[in-house]
């Protein structure tokens, strides 16, 4: 197995099998993280909805995905855009923007637009919602770094976003905000933007046991299927 005619195919396979390990390891993380995911979202859609204008809990960042409802009034001063949005197959923006109520401020994402005629702050202010409103959604985090292949937002105030960074959003708006944002429930019927909506959530643990252990079998074959393949070449 060490000879020097078989050495740097015995290194092969140890390497391979040590990745092949590694990346069972990595799907056997994924499939916790996922249950863990599961598990966040089944006992925080159990809660009762939460009404910001009677509280707002100190620990709320850990309350993604419970429903909540808040009465105040928008700030447009201040409202921001997502790009990369679409609906059904036309592409547009989110609008996000600061509601103002008793207990502080939180953005909430009012929902879609398309981009033709929106590419600037006042094109977005045909879509004012004057005077007290009441909003009811779920309570979501903020995306801190660009998911994998996305792209990361340029330094300094913006109008408009690639990823809804509650913290940095926060930075540019001159008084304090919640950190967390409301994601907006759709209506049904409603087809006049902005259009709120929902993503679909899949509450399975998808195949990540399944790929974990394909690559342990690998992992076994090339480890210990090595040495019967050498010793058959003897």
């Amino acid at each position: 197995m060490f000879s020097r005619s078989w050495i740097l195919t015995t290194l092969l396979v140890f390497a391979g099998s040590a990745v092949c390990v590694r990346l069972g390891i990595w799907q056997l993380d994924r499939l916790e993280q996922r249950r863990a995911f599961n598990a966040q979202v089944t006992s925080m859609r159990a809660e009762p909805m939460l009404d910001l204008n009677q509280s707002v809990p100190a620990d709320i960042k850990k309350m993604e995905w419970r429903s909540v409802t808040v009465t105040g009034e928008y700030d447009f001063e201040n409202q921001v855009a997502m790009r990369n949005q679409y609906h059904e197959t036309e592409y547009g923006y989110h609008l996000i923007t600061p509601l103002k109520f008793a207990g502080g401020t939180v953005l909430v994402n009012r929902g879609w637009i398309p981009a033709d005629g929106n590419s600037t702050p006042a094109d977005w202010r045909k879509y004012d919602e004057a005077g007290v409103v009441t909003v009811t959604g779920q309570i979501r985090l903020g995306q801190e770094k660009p998911a994998f292949g996305g792209v990361a937002d340029a330094e300094g105030k913006l109008d408009v976003w690639n990823n809804l960074n509650v913290e940095r959003i926060a930075t540019q708006i001159p008084y304090p905000m919640l950190n967390v944002f409301i994601q907006q429930d759709e209506i049904a019927g409603d087809d006049v933007p902005p259009i709120p909506f929902q993503p679909e959530i899949e509450l399975t643990e998808g195949s990540h046991f399944g790929y974990a252990l394909q690559w342990f079998s690998f992992a076994t074959i090339l480890f210990f299927g090595y040495p019967f393949f050498l010793r058959k070449q003897k």
